[in-house]
């Protein structure tokens, strides 16, 4: 008899601990993996009494599965899953329900919304974050894809997912591919995150002299005040760990990043939106410069940097207390930078996205969990049509507050010849962002003098295009006129 509440294909650690969530909150899960081994161990040492089984064919998974029946996968992004699809299509009925848990482009999911909705077949790409512990513990989900599949699907979403106070993070996102759209830009946020939190390392080991444990303990501190968040709680842990020799950890590990694509996803988004996501682009750059090792070691040799300064325990804290500033205010410019893209790409594609849900949705659970989420959630539901977080009462508060030591934190960084790309871009947009004026009037000039195309003038009304003949040989032909 078809019994279980919802299958899954897909036994990696997020699939496996995805399932165990499911159970253990009471719905009964088939699983499948290409791999009998794996399902079998699965179930032998982790199932227990909990209401899982197994199916060794995609048939078996189909036919064990309640109506109308919901897949889920839980397999590597791109071929595999359009593969999977292909397979699953002719097992299924009309209004049953393929889920997409994986880290999708979201352009794969608007085109598997639509081929599969010509098929009858309701499709969700979901974004679901907050790694192996999430998974198995209640992580973030983010769904978007065909809205008649959600009512299905949100029971199952809604109780495994993680919760701020009471309620759920995770809700409907919008049609498509906008679920995995928010999760890209989540992702894209977490790298900005990533990145300012190291310069922020950075700036202390080797600016400032500090050992592993004295760092380990600032941010312990760090993460009792504003900047509590998942990814300070887990440096200070990470920080914590001692190599066998009794060094630390982390100055084992090989400065060389990996990236699994979803931050250069974002950068590219926002290079075709026109929205500047700075940070975040800075941050993947920053991941590629350290994969560049073997040049970073000799160009170290050609340009070998000053001995540090020495400064007085006064003076240190003084800046611990800048860097601090430096990463509260550059975090609130890598959120505000995200919700910007999401904002735009909502135009674009006709998403009506609900962004203090989203903010709820990364409250808990998820890898940029932090506490002044709750204060982007309460920013747009005083305010749905804010046009921007930079103009939210208390992030303009916070951002003047923190400005004056965010400065002097990157006076810091250059005097050391100590990089902090983020931390910088960061600043530079803020900058640029406030600015009533900029020099896009010379550049336009200058495009106008070698390509005629042409440029708005400050005493005429926005849309009327001018050509000057810079030359005198060109006549008044222009060429085309500029995007904005």
């Amino acid at each position: 008899m078809a019994s279980a509440d919802i299958g899954l294909i897909g036994l990696a650690v997020m699939g496996q601990n995805l399932v165990l969530n499911m159970a253990e909150h009471g719905f009964n899960v088939c699983v499948y993996n290409r791999s009998s081994e794996k399902t079998d161990d699965f179930i032998n040492r982790r199932v227990n009494e909990l209401p899982v089984t197994a199916a060794y064919s995609l048939q078996e998974l189909v036919d064990s599965l309640a109506a109308p029946r919901k897949v889920m996968l839980m397999v590597k992004a791109g071929e595999v899953v359009d593969a999977f699809i292909d397979q699953l299509v002719p097992l299924l009925d009309a209004g049953d329900i393929i889920i997409d848990g994986g880290n999708s482009l979201y352009t794969d999911s608007n085109r598997r919304t639509e081929s599969l909705a010509e098929k009858g077949i309701l499709f969700i790409g979901t974004g679901v974050s907050g790694g192996e512990e999430g998974a198995r513990f209640g992580p973030s989900i983010m769904p978007g894809g065909n809205a008649e599949a959600w009512q299905s699907v949100k029971p199952i979403f809604q109780a495994i997912a993680a919760k701020a106070g009471t309620e759920p993070c995770c809700d409907w996102v919008g049609d498509k591919g906008a679920g995995h759209y928010v999760k890209m830009v989540h992702n894209g946020i977490e790298y900005g995150d990533m990145q300012l939190i190291a310069e922020a390392y950075q700036l202390m080991r080797e600016g400032l002299s500090m050992s592993a444990d004295e760092c380990q303990q600032v941010f312990a501190k760090w993460n009792q005040g504003v900047l509590d968040s998942y990814l300070i709680e887990i440096t200070a842990e990470i920080l914590t760990f001692k190599d066998k020799d009794g060094e630390p950890l982390v100055d084992k590990i090989l400065d060389a990043a990996g990236q699994k694509g979803t931050g250069k996803w974002t950068g590219i988004s926002s290079l075709e939106l026109g929205i500047p996501v700075t940070l975040i682009t800075e941050s993947v750059y920053a991941r590629c410069l350290s994969a560049l090792k073997t040049q970073r070691v000799t160009a170290a040799k050609l340009y070998p940097t000053e001995n540090k300064a020495n400064y007085s325990e006064a003076e240190k804290a003084d800046l611990i207390d800048a860097i601090h500033d430096a990463l509260y205010a550059s975090k609130i410019i890598s959120y505000t930078q995200g919700y910007m893209l999401m904002a735009e790409a909502a135009k674009a594609y006709g998403w009506q996205l609900n962004y203090g849900g989203i903010a709820l949705m990364w409250r808990g659970g998820c890898i940029i969990r932090s506490r002044f989420l709750e204060e982007i959630k309460q920013a747009y539901e005083a305010k749905p049509e804010l046009e921007n977080l930079l103009q939210a009462v208390f992030f303009e508060k916070a951002i003047k507050q923190a400005e004056p030591q965010w400065r002097k934190a990157l006076v810091f960084a250059i005097q050391s010849q100590i990089a902090a790309p983020a931390l910088s871009s960061a600043l530079a947009f803020f900058d640029g962002y406030r600015s009533e004026v900029v020099p896009a009037n010379l550049l336009q000039a200058q495009r106008d003098y070698f390509g005629a195309h042409t440029y708005e003038r400050v005493d005429a009304p926005r849309g009327e295009f001018f050509h000057t003949d810079w030359i005198e040989s060109g006549g008044d032909v222009s060429s085309t006129t500029y995007e904005v």
